[in-house]
């Protein structure tokens, strides 16, 4: 009897697994993010976009907040040499 499940074909399997995967992943991103269009008859799939939200208003507390924990993680991790 052949043997079905040599080492070579459990390695060539298990590669071909992850590129199974990451083509999943890859190509499902398509999917997740599609969003059904409203048909209307001018043919235009949508009406208007809503404004769009700005991105810099909380950005110097985020700045600040990411100093505070760099220099708490720098104090926490820091090791004396005597």
């Amino acid at each position: 009897m052949i043997a079905i499940f040599t080492r070579w074909n459990r390695m060539f399997m298990k590669k071909l697994l992850k590129y199974y995967l990451l083509s999943f992943i890859l190509l499902s991103d398509f999917v997740t993010y599609a969003q059904p269009g409203d048909n209307d008859t001018g043919g235009g799939l949508e009406g208007t976009d809503p404004a769009p939200a700005p991105i810099n208003g909380k950005l110097i507390l985020l700045a600040i907040s990411g100093l505070f924990f760099v220099l708490y993680t720098y104090r926490k991790n820091r090791k004396t040499i005597y």
